[in-house]
């Protein structure tokens, strides 16, 4: 039997039920923030992580992926003064979202953890911060939303895209659970939760895109 989690991943409060248990994978849910991840046993190892990520073929001359991509930059360049300050945050190895932002004028510098593993990048801080098809990769998520937060100067912007979960009927055969790096699934409401947490702002201009904006202090 599977060994109940302490505390949710995400957003750490206690009200975490265990959700499903799929192909000897345990899936937990919070019932604070709606979250629904992997218990740390399930994770991927790093290698294992490492060669699904180098199975994709993601160019930034790839017009379908610069409309994708479009999705989560659209919204966050509206809100940019110009010359703006940013970080990609998980940019993978051809960070095609960081030269988007480029074109449009603003100065972005780049972390992934496997790819541009510069800690030296999170010792500053940004004016904002773009996190693409990541946040459902965090192995600590709750961990990770920190380090955003404390990356992020007052006032900041921190943009997500990442695809928000199915309805429960049909999460097991779902495509975005069956990556096996896809540990964390989320739902606006648990941006919201995150959002109160640190006292950020929260809105969704369009679907599996949110806009996370820091206190001004």
């Amino acid at each position: 039997m599977a060994r109940m989690q302490d505390s949710c991943l995400v957003c750490r409060s206690s009200s975490v039920v265990l959700f499903l248990e799929i192909e000897g994978k345990v899936y937990w849910r919070c019932e604070t923030c709606e979250a629904t991840y992997l218990g740390p046993k399930d994770h991927p190892s790093a290698h294992e992580e490492l060669t699904q990520y180098r199975l994709h073929e993601n160019h930034v001359d790839d017009p379908g992926y610069r409309r994708f991509l479009s999705k989560l930059a659209g919204p966050v360049l509206a809100q940019l003064a110009p010359g703006s300050e940013g970080l990609d945050y998980g940019c993978g190895p051809g960070p095609a979202l960081a030269v988007m932002m480029r074109e449009a004028g603003h100065d972005v510098s780049l972390y992934d953890p496997f790819f541009h593993a510069d800690t030296a990048t999170l010792t500053r801080t940004f004016d904002f911060i773009t996190c693409s098809e990541t946040a459902e990769h965090f192995h600590q998520p709750a961990e990770e939303f920190d380090r955003l937060d404390s990356l992020l100067r007052p006032g900041g912007l921190l943009g997500v895209m990442t695809c928000f979960q199915t309805d429960d009927a049909r999460f097991a055969n779902w495509h975005y659970r069956k990556d096996p790096t896809h540990v964390v699934f989320y739902r606006p409401a648990t941006f919201a939760v995150l959002a109160e947490q640190r006292d950020w702002s929260c809105s969704s201009p369009v679907k599996d895109v949110v806009l996370l904006r820091k206190t001004q202090r």
